[in-house]
């Protein structure tokens, strides 16, 4: 998938003109591609357009109007679009409960290490690899963002309705498996073929 330049970056005032069907198309796109996976964890598959719209939303609430700062932005967003052959998701660890919060995190400590949380399709796990950096032995993000490298024979699997997929979470404290509707198959696979 081809990375933002600022060149895609709307200046505030065009943005403020085309931002409420701007914001309605991305999330009519975000719930198509929003899976719950048991009940702590929510993950969103970005894609080029759900980046722009986080930079476009950053800009606006930040007032950035210097060159060299949205094109900081980009460079940053940059890291959550897909590459050729990968899917992109951004893991919330959702608590309700302000007093849970940190009993839940602490929990959930090393979710971003070794094969934590995977795609299944058919007979096939491919693990994610995590961003580094959102967590320590002491604390731990309730946001983070994984990657997954999808091999040639996952992609012609997913392209079977028939073949089953999931999204498994595996960490030792917190197992769950969700299905994938068919509506988010098809729009993950918009992105394994070049995306928008």
């Amino acid at each position: 998938m081809k990375p933002l330049t600022t060149q895609d970056v709307l200046s505030i005032d065009e943005y403020e003109r085309s931002r409420e069907a701007f914001r309605r198309r991305i999330i009519e796109l975000k719930q198509r591609r929003r899976l719950s996976v048991g009940n702590l964890i929510t993950m969103v598959f970005e894609n080029r357009e759900t980046v722009l719209f986080q930079i476009q939303e950053m800009v606006r609430a930040e007032r950035i109007l210097r060159p060299e700062r949205v094109s900081e932005e980009v460079a940053m967003y940059n890291e959550q679009i897909p590459g050729a052959g990968e899917l992109s998701a951004t893991l919330m660890i959702e608590v309700t409960d302000p007093s849970q919060v940190k009993p839940v995190l602490d929990r959930l400590k090393g979710i971003d290490r070794g094969q934590t949380v995977g795609l299944r399709v058919g007979p096939h796990l491919v693990y994610g690899t995590f961003e580094q950096g959102r967590s320590n032995e002491e604390k731990i993000s309730a946001v983070h963002y994984v990657r997954f490298s999808v091999p040639e024979a996952v992609k012609a699997l997913m392209e079977d309705s028939a073949v089953p997929m999931q999204v498994v979470m595996t960490h030792p404290r917190y197992q769950a498996v969700q299905s994938v509707s068919e509506e988010m198959r098809r729009s993950l696979l918009e992105d394994l073929v070049g995306g928008r």
